[in-house]
């Protein structure tokens, strides 16, 4: 089997299962404890809730999520990759259909456990899906396509964007489960923040004895460029030089591993990288 299709397996795979247990998280926790996770599946719970108390037609979650969805990826489609916009395709279809055949299943009445885990529970969902350079669409979409444009983390942005929705809900169905809604999406947040770092940028400064073999052994694993300073260690008088590196948080264990296996001697400073000017090569979804 092709290392591109054994690839295709894993992420079908890592997409169902992402999608499945989204499915659960929303009937385990977001429905009975009537939350508004935020995002196209908050607007799509506010909207089934509206047409049925308001106008008494009811219309699926799933159905509106899908459909929410559908239109999301038309519009970003010419700016993603093909293959990231199939399994993203598949991870919500999956989702609306788990969500309609899937019965409710509450475990607890205490609405703060629900909030805190149903959020957990979403944020390693979406982060699954993520991992499989996929997405669960929606305000997903939108965050990976500004990621990619502005090489920043952007889902801060996706929580205030959440608030806004969930204070819409919070006017028209009170503000108590508006407000624990948010606990639920600050804590989807933060795992998402934590498990998902294609977005997470870090510096690495290497001081060697031999830079251009350190540099070729780092060469075979990143395309970022090197910046050479040379320099003199003070305590040992020896001349230096100093390798400057921006990369990918996922990307440092590798180019730490290439460097030490050059020279077992290397002194390497890691730091997180706040944002870029320049530019900066980010490898894009397929």
């Amino acid at each position: 089997m092709s290392m591109k299709y054994k690839k295709d397996i894993q992420s079908l795979l890592a997409v169902t299962i992402s999608s499945f247990i989204y499915s659960l998280n929303m009937k385990i926790f977001v429905e009975n404890g009537n939350l508004f996770p935020g995002g196209f599946s908050g607007l799509s719970r506010m909207i089934t809730n509206v047409l049925d108390m308001y106008l008494h037609i009811y219309i699926p979650f799933g159905l509106i999520y899908f459909s929410m969805n559908f239109l999301a990826t038309v519009f970003v489609f010419k700016y993603i990759g093909k293959r990231f916009a199939l399994f993203s395709i598949i991870q919500f279809s999956l989702t609306s259909l788990f969500t309609t055949l899937l019965p409710s299943i509450p475990i607890t009445n205490d609405i703060l456990l629900i909030s805190v885990f149903g959020g957990i529970c979403g944020g390693f969902a979406i982060s699954i899906a993520l991992k499989a350079n996929a997405s669960s669409g929606g305000t997903d979409f939108l965050a990976i396509y500004a990621s990619n444009r502005f090489n920043i983390p952007t889902w801060h942005y996706v929580m205030y964007f959440n608030a806004m929705v969930l204070a819409i809900a919070g006017l028209l169905f009170g503000w108590n489960q508006a407000l624990y809604s948010i606990v639920y999406q600050f804590c989807t947040t933060q795992v998402i923040q934590t498990l998902h770092r294609r977005y997470k940028l870090s510096q690495l400064t290497i001081i060697t004895e031999y830079p251009e073999e350190v540099s070729d052994s780092i060469f075979k694993n990143t395309r970022h460029g090197i910046t050479k300073v040379n320099a003199v260690g003070e305590f040992s008088k020896t001349a230096k030089n100093m390798l400057f590196i921006t990369c990918n948080a996922y990307q440092v264990n590798d180019i730490v591993t290439s460097a030490k296996s050059v020279d077992a001697k290397v002194f390497i400073s890691i730091s997180n990288v706040e944002r870029i000017v320049g530019n900066f090569y980010q490898k894009p979804l397929d």
